[in-house]
């Protein structure tokens, strides 16, 4: 199959799934910001940034390397067999381990839903791997399945818990346990894992491999959750957790931009893996580079755009201030787009000590801005110190690439870019209805043309399709 079109396929039936996952919070906004108050939602939104910056360090990023070796190994049932063995016991000891850790910190050290965290943490542990594990395989049906699990799994437990229960917080870590843990069991039972597992193929040189690949990920991941939480954390700590709770409010919108990036990098990962040797790889990579930018510039501009008709509907009265953090986020997830097109191929050519460095730098900067600022212009620290972060590692993977593969960028996209998301920001801050309603129809227009040809192809494809 044509490179092009198994990566869009590929895509869009992780699309179907992951949406369920990725975009739920979104839809279940009314439901948070309805019946939490901002302090209790930033509190569960704090809990929910923990759990994800332990996971990987639990795991020493051990999902990343299984991913890797599995692809590389298709088809070869003995080899899979020794992966899939050597993965499980790396994470029974990693998970083991942590627990006996935690159980004696906890011990000493109070902490609000001691129990419900530690099972967060290893249920999602879990089915972190296993949809890993999945993506290795190439069975992308059943990882949209185990995310379609997760996603309706999510609602109808927050609806029951929050709603007719009034659980509240509590509700919402446990309908995170219950929903990754029925995504873990999916994948273990489909995937016959069972079958797959046998401790007597343990191989130390195999697991020493494994981890030289992934644990150079860990400053990675830890470095991706500064960027992206850690303002949590300062906000609680100078502002308090109602403050928390409107930037997590704020931060939900730019995150269907990122959640979208993700479920794309999911597949691009994989392709870039599989053709990273190819004869055509610059100019495939190249191709894949310019499209994904101008529709992802699209999404976010048209995303400002939206957002003074879409917020009122969908945020309580009391989560107002959080409009007016949104532009900046979402200026960030738009740099992110070609961090993550980056690191795809770094990935590929198992470059992982790369992908830390500079990941790491758009740490320190993170928390550098942040701490400077919040003092002084408040929320606005948060959100600038993601924007900045992300603006200098896209800077930096742009020209340290360039010694491994060579890209080339359509001209005049960046002065475009600018110009829109310009006159979009400009608008989005006078809060009136007619520029609102002219800004809109600017940037439809803008998008249309800018994202023609895909358009058009993808209607040709389909009509194909639809025909056959």
């Amino acid at each position: 199959m044509n490179k092009k079109k198994q990566l869009a396929k590929n895509t869009i039936i992780i699309f179907f799934g992951k949406v369920c996952t990725q975009l739920i919070s979104f839809f279940l906004l009314p439901l948070y910001t309805g019946y939490l108050t901002t302090s209790q939602y930033g509190k569960v939104d704090l809990i929910t940034t923990y759990v994800t910056l332990l996971v990987p360090l639990i795991t020493l990023e051990l999902e990343m390397s299984i991913f890797r070796w599995l692809v590389d190994s298709r088809g070869k049932e003995k080899d899979e067999e020794k992966l899939i063995s050597n993965n499980f016991y790396i994470l029974t000891i990693g998970l083991l381990l942590f627990t006996i850790l935690y159980i004696i910190v906890t011990t000493f050290w109070h902490l609000e839903y001691r129990w419900l965290i530690l099972i967060d943490i290893i249920v999602c542990t879990l089915s972190g791997n296993f949809l890993q594990v999945a993506r290795g395989f190439g069975r992308t049906l059943d990882y949209s399945i185990s995310c379609i699990i997760t996603g309706v799994t999510t609602i109808l437990s927050n609806i029951v818990l929050i709603v007719f229960l009034g659980l509240r917080t509590d509700g919402m870590i446990i309908s995170m346990a219950l929903a990754n843990g029925l995504c873990s069991l999916y994948l273990f039972l489909r995937l016959k894992l069972y079958n797959k597992i046998n401790f007597k193929l343990k191989d130390t040189k195999l697991i020493k491999e494994m981890n030289k690949y992934s644990i150079p990920l860990i400053p990675n991941g830890v470095s991706w959750w500064i960027v992206n939480v850690s303002d949590r954390s300062i906000i609680s700590i100078v502002l308090g957790s109602a403050a928390n709770g409107l930037y997590a409010v704020s931060n939900k919108f730019p995150t269907i931009l990122s959640s979208l990036l993700g479920i794309f990098n999911l597949s691009w990962s994989e392709s870039a893996a599989l053709h990273i040797n190819a004869p055509d790889r610059d100019e495939f990579f190249s191709s894949v580079c310019n499209t994904i930018v101008k529709l992802f510039t699209s999404l976010g501009v048209g995303m400002i755009a939206c957002m003074p008709f879409v917020f009122p509907v969908l945020i309580n009265i009391k989560y107002d201030e959080a409009f007016y953090y949104i532009p900046f986020l979402v200026l960030g997830s738009v740099f992110n787009v070609l961090i993550c097109l980056y690191s795809g191929i770094y990935i590929a050519k198992k470059l992982t000590k790369q992908v830390a460095a500079t990941s790491v730098i758009g740490a320190v900067i993170n928390i550098l801005v942040n701490v400077v600022l919040i003092k002084y212009i408040g929320l606005y620290a948060a959100a600038l110190s993601t924007t900045i972060s992300y603006f200098a590692m896209m800077v930096y993977r742009h020209i340290d690439l360039k010694k491994y593969i060579k890209l080339k960028f359509e001209k005049n996209l960046l002065i475009k870019t600018i110009l829109i998301y310009t006159l979009a920001i400009i608008c989005y801050y006078q809060r009136n209805i007619y520029l609102d309603i002219i800004c809109l129809i600017i940037v439809v227009v803008y998008c249309f043309l800018l994202n023609k040809d895909f358009i058009f192809v993808t209607i040709k494809d389909l009509k194909k399709k639809f025909i056959k």
